[in-house]
């Protein structure tokens, strides 16, 4: 353990970070029950809401599932649900036998369905897989199809199902961490559970001194918030929402104070496999923000809080009456850019009023389920395009629909429909695909995209990530100037090109982007300097280098939790020939998800190359007994025996 520590400490100290400068020591937290006394309106609209019940204590008015001796069993795994007086408790018998009975710690939604959170040691929350499906009113799995063992990284006490560290910041308020790598264990404290007031609005305390006549500090916001959102303006707000409703890497400890500029607390996932379809529509479980950037919405400067109320976050009109408050005859002076029309009648949609098919969000929302029975819809807000299926492989909403038929058959109903339309010309998701599929094949058109300032930055900066798996110094020449682009996605995107470029180029070009507005571009800025073959720089240059070698430092110590920390980790270590250092990370790693082949693979080359054959055997009878049929430790283990 001291020996992993000091490995550890030596990465993380390379240099001191340099976080976000405040202007005064933040106000303290006080209770959304203080914001209450005062705004009883907002209160109300609040407290039955998601955000309230994102995460409570377990009661008779917050746990909606069947406590009275139910249970469930899948996979050899059996899950007995009873109370004891006021108390829940859930005992669990795993598939190896070993049995335990937990207190249910907390709660966690509220619907379509409500997940449990069980202290499985002391600090350390996990979210229980069994949970419940409130619409059908029964248990359920989480993850029915795979076989997930105790000991697996996945299976529900591992780190991908810890809540103090994938979950909690956006079910709480005022959150921190608190993760002890040293102990591997969890000190985590919050100002309060649930999304309260002061979630969005910032700490409350300095606001009551305002209200009651006192002197406040004039870098706060007129009436003593962080973030004044009667004054924020729309990009503020959306940020705001976009903390928590964006999938995305945190660079802090846990909530960011409210009014931190997306960028200085997050790096945003972009359009890449897995996550998004090679179109941008949604696939995996992305949580809006992503989508609502490709957005022609986004672009004329909506926000969410046109559409869902502030305080309820339901939406503020039923049905299609959310989207006629702009898309009608009469328009919204507010937008004026917004189509005016008859959008909702029959010559505009084609199916039976009243029916879902006439529904708006039917044909540009399209709807995927999450976590078993959640539905969340892509807010990309796009019109639908089944003639680009042949070419990018999205779905598209006619056939969610229509499911017994083609693309080629939506496609055609649409032609026959709108025959002189516009809106079937070239589509990003051409580019995005045929990048995805072969990026060097590819590179002409995702250059193109990438320099095409009509298009939205997150699709941009997915072309210039793409772009980056194939780069060449002429390409980094030509995409050098995206590194000045207003976007700080595409400018922290465009940096990675810069790997390409000969150092007496390229190092040059990144100097600048250590100052950047933003941490999440100096952050991928001190990445790209980490290998950089400089014997001798400027004192001032050199203090820049550090200081955002330091930021990006300070983020992956907010990580070790994280295995994925822990292979970035040993990647920087074996980039610096610090050999222990990056032994050590990938050990770690795969202490945390013993499943980890990444990690195991560098362990065994680094056995081999340090110690010989008989440790590199070692090594590898450890990464077998973890993931006996992995076909990449197969095939490392016939290399090292066939090593000479």
């Amino acid at each position: 353990m001291a020996r992993r520590l000091t490995a550890l400490a030596a990465l993380l100290a390379l240099s001191a970070g340099s976080g976000m400068a405040q202007a005064s020591t933040p106000p303290d937290y006080v209770g959304s029950a203080a914001c209450a006394r005062c705004h009883e309106a907002a209160a109300a609209a609040w407290s039955g809401s998601h955000h309230a019940l994102a995460w409570t204590l377990p009661g008779p008015d917050t746990v909606v599932a069947d406590f009275d001796g139910t249970s469930f069993t899948h996979d050899g795994m059996t899950a007995r649900f009873r109370r004891e007086g006021a108390h829940y408790h859930v005992e669990v018998t795993e598939k190896d036998g070993s049995k335990r009975d937990y207190r249910v710690h907390s709660v966690a939604g509220i619907e379509p369905l409500q997940q449990y959170l069980l202290e499985t040691e002391p600090g350390r929350l996990q979210s229980f897989d069994v949970v419940w499906d409130t619409e059908q009113e029964r248990w359920f799995h989480l993850y029915p199809d795979s076989d997930l063992p105790p000991g697996d990284g996945l299976h529900w006490t591992g780190p991908y199902k810890n809540w103090n560290a994938r979950c909690a910041e956006c079910h709480a308020t005022g959150y921190e961490k608190n993760y002890d790598a040293g102990a591997r264990r969890y000190a985590s404290t919050q100002a309060e559970i649930g999304v309260g007031c002061e979630a969005c609005h910032g700490p409350g305390s300095a606001h009551l001194d305002w209200v009651a006549g006192k002197e406040i500090d004039p870098a706060l916001g007129a009436a003593g918030f962080s973030l004044d959102l009667a004054r924020a303006g729309v990009e503020a707000t959306i940020q705001q929402c976009a903390g928590c409703h964006s999938r995305r890497e945190a660079h802090g400890d846990g909530n960011p104070l409210p009014g931190t500029p997306y960028h200085d607390a997050y790096t945003l996932a972009t359009l890449r496999p897995g996550l998004y379809h090679p179109d941008g529509q949604i696939l995996d479980e992305v949580y809006v923000y992503g989508s609502f950037l490709q957005s022609k919405m986004y672009a004329n400067g909506v926000s969410c809080l046109d559409c869902h109320d502030a305080h309820s976050a339901r939406l503020v009109a039923d049905g299609n009456a959310v989207c006629v408050q702009c898309h009608s005859p009469a328009g919204n002076p507010l937008f004026p850019a917004a189509a005016r029309g008859d959008y909702d009648s029959p010559r505009h949609h084609f199916h039976q009023p009243g029916s879902a098919g006439a529904q708006c969000s039917s044909c540009h929302m399209i709807e995927r389920v999450y976590m078993g029975v959640d539905g969340r819809r892509d807010h990309s807000f796009r019109i639908p395009r089944p003639d680009l299926a042949a070419v990018t492989g999205g779905p598209d909403a006619c056939t969610d629909c229509h499911q017994g038929q083609t693309p080629a058959w939506a496609a055609a109903a649409i032609a026959g429909w709108y025959a002189d339309s516009p809106r079937r010309g070239p589509h990003y998701g051409e580019a995005l695909a045929r990048g995805r599929a072969d990026p060097r094949a590819g590179r002409d058109g995702l250059v193109e995209l990438a320099a095409d300032t009509a298009q939205p930055g997150i699709v941009r900066a997915t072309a210039l990530w793409l772009i980056a798996q194939a780069a060449d110094p002429d390409t980094a020449t030509r995409m050098a100037p995206l590194l000045e682009d207003p976007d700080p996605l595409v400018r922290a995107a465009a940096l990675q090109i810069q790997r390409a470029a000969a150092p007496h180029e390229g190092v040059p070009r990144v100097l600048p982007l250590l100052s950047d507005p933003y941490r999440s571009v100096r952050i991928e800025a001190a990445k790209q300097m980490i290998a950089a073959p400089i014997a001798r720089m400027p004192a001032s240059v050199a203090e820049r280098i550090a200081a955002a070698m330091g930021e990006w430092q300070d983020a992956m110590s907010n990580r070790l939790d994280f295995p994925e920390t822990h292979l970035v980790l040993g990647g920087m270590a074996a980039a610096m020939r610090n050999i222990p250092a990056a032994e050590s990370a990938f050990r770690e790693a795969t202490v945390l998800d013993p499943q980890r082949t990444e990690a195991w693979a560098m362990l065994v080359r680094i056995a081999a190359a340090t110690r010989g054959r008989e440790a590199a055997r070692a090594v590898l009878a450890e990464a077998l007994a973890a993931s006996p049929k992995n076909e990449t430790l197969l095939r490392l283990a016939e290399e090292v025996e066939a090593a000479p």
